[in-house]
């Protein structure tokens, strides 16, 4: 009774769960200055379709927003956008957009010198399992 019962769990379970799911290339990347502001970039998508955002990690407790400017291959894009406080971070959130593969994507708050970046990468149709 058992071993049927394991059986008809195994096969139950794998007509619930697909067997592939695509891969994604999310990453992630901050400053790496141990004092003054700390600025991270995370890139969140597949190939050259992706989201980015920018995050303050620690701004003075009285700051509530900031201007933060998103580059591609060094040339900004749009106008400067208002990251606004979460928690105990500034951060702003650019949805899901045609980034291009083999770019360097980064980050930069007004009145800080520091840049957080990244570089979107082509990972093809790879599966995970």
């Amino acid at each position: 009774m058992r071993r049927i019962l394991y059986v008809s769990s195994a096969a139950a379970l794998a007509c619930v769960v697909p067997t592939a799911t695509p891969a994604t290339a999310d990453t992630s990347a901050c400053t790496h200055h141990w004092s003054g502001p700390q600025i991270c970039i995370r890139v969140e998508g597949r190939n050259d379709w992706n989201s980015v955002t920018g995050i303050w990690v620690n701004p003075p407790r009285g700051e509530r927003s900031r201007a933060v400017r998103l580059t591609l291959n060094s040339r900004q894009l749009g106008q400067p956008q208002t990251a606004r406080r979460v928690g105990s971070t500034l951060s702003y959130h650019w949805s899901a957009f045609d980034t291009g593969t083999g770019t360097k994507v980064c980050v930069r708050f007004d009145r800080i010198n520091r840049l957080a970046c990244d570089t979107t990468r082509y990972i093809g149709d790879r599966a995970s399992f």
